[in-house]
């Protein structure tokens, strides 16, 4: 059996250069195959609402929602770290957030919970990783407060937005979270997070200096209704879906994948 892939090993493989590659899976039969073809972390997002669910945003998915999908994922993993969702109004305090942590890694079996925010979410991260939960942050665009954030827009533009998120992710670090998910960052800012950060980032929309990349399998293999700039479709060629995977796989370790045209400036 392969090794399991934890917080240490993607850190490690920051430290050596190694792109970490993640996808996401909401079932057991392609949480099996995303495992096989050699993907580091699978995210059980809350991104289900949209390509699972049919909603027009994160906002309506629940705990119990990430738990039930998370629960059939795990048990098909054989080498993957496995990453859940904290959704939408499920940790607006520390005792909140501990608590559904806790069930998204007893009941739904994941091995690292992820949040969004920045400054706001300190304590609560603090609060996490003191009482052992591995935790992953999510800063740029962070899609629960699309309907605060007018749209779905490229964060960190403006000098000021940038500054912030800089020492957002920094604060983030010093309060203990593992990873950090970079969304709709133009290249540049993504580069130098990554370059100050010790913990890896894990981009998406953020330009190819991220430590990792992730996509939504869905926009991946091109059955999105709408799939986003940063996507790419993988199964165009006459691949089949495992290859399809394989592929992704490749082109984000042999830096192929992203191009400037998945890319913001």
């Amino acid at each position: 059996m392969p090794n399991r892939v934890t917080v240490r090993t993607i850190r490690e493989m920051k430290s050596k250069g190694e792109k970490i590659v993640s996808l996401t899976a909401y079932d057991s039969s392609f949480a099996r195959v995303v495992d096989e073809q050699g993907v580091d972390v699978i995210l059980v997002g809350d991104s289900l609402g949209m390509v699972m669910q049919g909603h027009d945003s994160t906002v309506p998915v629940s705990v119990d929602d990430i738990i039930y999908h998370s629960r059939a994922v795990e048990p098909q993993t054989k080498r993957a770290l496995v990453m859940a969702d904290l959704p939408f109004m499920s940790y607006t305090n520390p005792d909140q957030a501990i608590g559904n942590a806790a069930r998204l890694m007893q009941e739904g079996r994941a091995h690292i919970v992820k949040l969004e925010g920045g400054e706001a979410q300190l304590d609560t991260v603090r609060h996490m990783t003191r009482h052992g939960v591995p935790v992953c942050a999510h800063i740029g665009l962070t899609p629960q407060t699309v309907h605060k954030l007018g749209g779905y827009r490229v964060q960190g533009r403006e000098d000021d937005a940038a500054k912030q998120m800089l020492s957002d992710a920094l604060a983030l670090q010093d309060a203990g979270a593992d990873a950090v998910v970079l969304e709709c960052v133009p290249v540049d800012l993504a580069q130098q997070l990554t370059e100050e950060l010790e913990i890896p980032t894990i981009g998406i929309g953020a330009g190819r200096n991220c430590d990792g990349q992730v996509l939504v399998l869905q926009d991946m293999i091109g059955i999105s209704s709408l799939a986003p700039k940063f996507s790419l479709n993988f199964l165009k060629d006459g691949r089949g879906i495992p290859e399809a995977i394989k592929a992704y796989v490749d082109a984000v370790r042999d830096l192929s994948f992203p191009t400037d045209d998945q890319c913001f400036f």
